[in-house]
């Protein structure tokens, strides 16, 4: 025998003192906290050193409140209902797994018949996985919950998915069964929940740009499984990856795409900038009127029916440079997410889309940066861990130096023009404990040009928020956000002379306007079994300046004006529940009922019934106090969704929403422009609403390697605007005599092939839609083609994208874009006639002609740094060449 008798004797002696001697005493307090965290916080206040394998305690979380006991007293409870136990060794507290720990020798032990066999052990204080391959990580089998004798049909798997290098939540996160069609995806607090039969199973966790990670468990009643996730290093011959089922294949969710800033950097750039909104209109079903405007038009709606957040709160304009770049900073970026249908209840507000920014919560763990400079601007990100694992503080700032290059231009005009913007953005996280966490987010942004011309145009953007996550039980997650956002432009006219800005002048003014909303919304995710409930209540408050004029300097004779301010407040509530009826069979039922409120102080015109609303039929004005409300609108907005899996690689999904909006876009140029303007619902302006029904069909092909989709929608809007010919939109008292409102048709087909992985990356879309307005008012003047359809103005019937990369080794690799889509509609002049002594101008119906079609082909060369872990500066090359074609 290689281990004697005498060994075990005095082992076993040993093992039996320690036990029986009195530990020291320690007080610890902790509501649900994670065993290996506990195990850290007794090893801290006792001195004690504990020998285990990590892997016994991903599951597990300990609530006891215990004053100057002894430390064995207390891992006896902490323990109590797991599978651990424990001896102690000197300085040392050994844990073993479903073994008992005998104290004593059994009655035969010294008898001839036993055996003793060579024995090796061996402790570890952390359980390290083995990297399977580049791409994929495999943990060992992990045992989750308690055996029972009657186990119940279903158990539900929780957990948080990190990420971890910086301890971030991962929101969006794709959480799937291998053998089973379910899956779902970790909310903002990176949670997710899982109800599925107990058994065996491989858990898959994946997250775009980072490595999948599976886990072998057994499972047999309710437990939690956390994930970490590290970020991916693709190897040059890892050109597939593992069958993973995606959130297309197992999710209910349709018409959502979801855009992580580490998959995008090899994009071709315009100007050297990531610009996450160019990137968002390569997708089917989003376009824009053409390059270097602002705004975007997804599924036939204006470009103010998509509501733009940036942690909850709202962007007014998403623009810097005259529309060449977006406000977004995509170093600051953690995730941003498009809804185009099946929008979820816990939004509203716009007819279209959600475009919802989340930011990074900062490195809790070590300080980091991100920065880049192109040829006209230039960037930087902070990452600075306050308390570590705890406090963390993201700062970024972006700026332009393009003034400085316009004054080398040689010509005149040019070098007396000036085109700048910066913005400011940062980010304080806190985590108090494992249930609740504090966020602080701000964000500034300022435009400025001026372009040989007398006037000089400035606007921007303010944010402001406060999250607060709280778990309140292992069932229940809430959300508490409290926002600010602010949005005004100003334009500072001085006249000129002979080139030179006079001192002054009697035409001097400044013209300008702003909007502020302040959005309080608290919301709730309940888990249980099958079901996943949200359910909330949100409150908007808005205070608009829709205009005003004010003469600049004494000398100045232009009349002061002020277009009298606008309020009113808009209320939500809303609930939903995604139900996984099988493992093939979920749906989606919700509802969300809002209401909006014009206050006062303000004058409501009335215009006499029977005659078109103009100065003639102007009667009287209605005056509110104060707060007072003036008309409430209110209605509910239906959220349907279905899915159905066909196999393990393909589904059929179909859903019906219906949308309403209270604040309208006023712009009579084609895209958002600095001058925009903002107009609340009243009497005289209807509430926009919209009802959308979708179906797609969806499938992985090649070894899950390649996802195909395609998706049908249809959409009637209703209470839509456009306006009278010859309208003035700026300083209008009387705004509501040129706007017309009518219904609005959108209808198309949306495909895409997308490739994730290998040396050739990318995706192809084609869309073909067609969107359609009808102004049938009960006056001619209130008819536009004499009430019958016409296309509007952002009507492309055929769009293609192609976006691709290929990689000729770790740090080289070649990009493209490639757009075709159809000419946007326009109004031309086709004619002149005499009249009063005078000419007029004869124009076509509206939005009879087309401009030509629209072909783009831009190419980009990226060359990244070595990737050696230690080194301190990872850098990131980027030459882009725009327009080839």
């Amino acid at each position: 025998m290689k281990i004697h008798t005498t060994f075990f004797v005095i082992f076993s002696f040993l093992a039996a003192l320690a036990q029986a001697q009195k530990l020291k005493e320690i007080s610890i307090h902790a509501d649900r906290l994670p065993m290996a965290k506990f195990i850290e916080e007794v090893e801290r206040k006792s001195g004690y050193q504990f020998f285990y394998f990590k892997k016994w305690t991903d599951s597990l979380e300990v609530t006891l409140h215990q004053e100057n006991k002894p430390v064995n007293e207390i891992l006896t409870e902490a323990f109590a209902h797991t599978r651990l136990q424990f001896y102690v060794q000197e300085n040392k507290i050994i844990l073993s797994y479903n073994t008992p720990i005998i104290e004593g020798l059994a009655t035969d032990f010294f008898s001839e018949s036993q055996k003793v066999s060579e024995t090796n052990f061996k402790f570890e204080k952390e359980y390290v996985p083995d990297i399977q391959r580049a791409g994929e990580q495999v943990k060992k089998s992990i045992e989750i919950g308690q055996r029972q004798a009657n186990p119940k049909s279903k158990a539900t798997l929780t957990g948080y998915v990190k990420e971890k290098k910086s301890n971030e939540a991962i929101t969006g996160a794709v959480i799937q069964i291998d053998k089973l069609t379910v899956g779902t995806t970790t909310n903002a607090a990176g949670f997710y929940s899982l109800s599925i039969p107990p058994g065996t199973y491989t858990i898959v966790v994946k997250y775009v740009g980072m490595v999948t990670e599976k886990k072998e468990i057994i499972l047999y009643s309710d437990g939690k499984l956390d994930f970490s996730l590290a970020e991916d290093i693709i190897s040059l011959k890892e050109v597939t990856v593992e069958a993973d089922r995606d959130a297309n294949i197992s999710g209910i969710q349709m018409g959502k795409s979801t855009l992580e800033m580490k998959s995008i950097k090899n994009v071709p750039k315009v100007l050297g900038e990531n610009d996450i909104l160019r990137v968002v209109t390569m997708l089917p079903g989003v376009k824009t009127v053409g390059e270097g405007s602002a705004g975007l038009n997804v599924r036939g709606g204006n470009a103010d029916q998509n509501l733009m957040l940036m942690n909850e709160a709202t962007i007014y304009n998403t623009s810097h440079f005259l529309g060449f770049f977006s406000v977004f900073n995509s170093d600051a970026i953690k995730t941003s997410e498009l809804y185009k249908s099946a929008i979820p209840a816990q939004y509203g507000g716009r007819l279209s889309s959600i475009f919802d920014v989340q930011l990074k919560d900062g490195n809790q763990k070590k300080f980091s940066g991100n920065g880049g400079i192109s040829p006209v601007s230039a960037r930087m990100v902070f990452e600075i861990p306050l308390i570590k694992d705890r406090t963390s503080l993201m700062l970024g700032g972006r700026t332009t130096y393009s003034d400085w290059i316009l004054k080398q231009v040689p010509n005149s005009s040019l070098k007396n023009s000036s085109a700048s913007f910066y913005d400011l953005v940062g980010r304080l996280s806190h985590k108090f404990n494992e249930n609740n966490t504090l966020a602080l987010s701000y964000y500034y942004s300022f435009d400025k040009f001026k372009l040989g011309s007398d006037s000089v145009f400035s606007y921007s953007n303010n944010l402001a928020s406060l999250q607060w996550r709280t778990r309140i039980n292992k069932n229940l997650f809430s959300q508490l956000s409290l926002t600010h956002s602010g949005y005004n432009y100003q334009i500072d006219y001085q006249a000129q002379s002979h080139g030179k800005v006079q001192k002054k002048s009697i035409n001097d003014f400044d013209l300008g306007f702003g909007i502020d909303e302040t959005n309080a919304k608290l919301e709730f995710n309940y888990y249980q079994g099958v079901h996943k409930i949200d359910f909330g209540l949100q409150s908007k408050l808005y205070n608009l300046n829709p205009g005003f004029i004010n003469p600049k300097g004494d000398s100045s004779i232009v009349s002061r004006q002020q277009v009298q301010k606008e309020r009113g407040l808009e209320n939500a509530l809303y609930v939903s529940d995604n139900i996984d009826i099988s493992s093939k069979f979920s749906v989606g039922l919700g509802l969300r009922f809002s209401s909006f409120t014009a206050l006062g102080p303000r004058s409501i015109y009335e215009y006499a019934a029977g005659q078109p609303k103009d100065n003639l039929s102007l009667i009287d004005s209605i005056t509110a106090g104060n707060g007072k409300p003036i008309k409430t609108f209110y209605g509910p907005e239906y959220r349907l969704s279905a899915r159905y899996s066909l196999s393990e690689k393909a589904s059929v999904k179909i859903s019906y929403n219906r949308t309403r909006q209270y604040i309208h876009m006023l712009s009579n140029t084609i895209s958002v422009s600095p001058t925009t303007t903002w107009k609340l619902s009243d009497p005289n302006v209807l509430p926009q609403y919209a009802d959308q029904l979708a179906a797609g069909y969806y499938k992985n092909l090649f070894n899950n390697t390649v996802e195909a989709s395609v998706e049908a929608y249809y959409k009637e809007m209703h209470n839509v605007l456009d306006y009278k010919v010859g309208s003035e939109l700026i300083l209008n008292k009387h705004i509501e005599q040129d706007i017309l409102q009518g219904q609005g048709r959108a209808y198309g087909i949306e495909f895409l092939l997308r490739k994730r992985s290998g040396k050739l990356n990318g995706w192809i879309s084609y869309t073909y839609s067609r969107t359609y307005l009808q102004m049938n008012g009960a006056y001619q003047s209130e008819k536009v083609n004499g009430g019958n359809f016409y296309p509007a103005n952002y009507d492309k019937p055929h769009d293609v994208s192609v976006v691709g990369n290929y990689k000729f080794t770790r740090r080289y690799s070649l990009s493209m874009n490639f757009v075709y889509n159809t000419g946007r509609p326009i109004t031309y002049p086709i004619g002149q006639y005499q009249f009063g002594g005078g000419y007029k101008i004869d124009y076509s119906d509206r939005n009879q002609f087309r401009i030509p079609d629209y072909i783009r082909l831009d190419l980009g060369v990226n060359i990244e740094g070595n990737h050696k872990v230690k080194t301190v500066v990872h850098g990131f090359w980027s030459i882009s060449i725009y327009n080839v074609l």
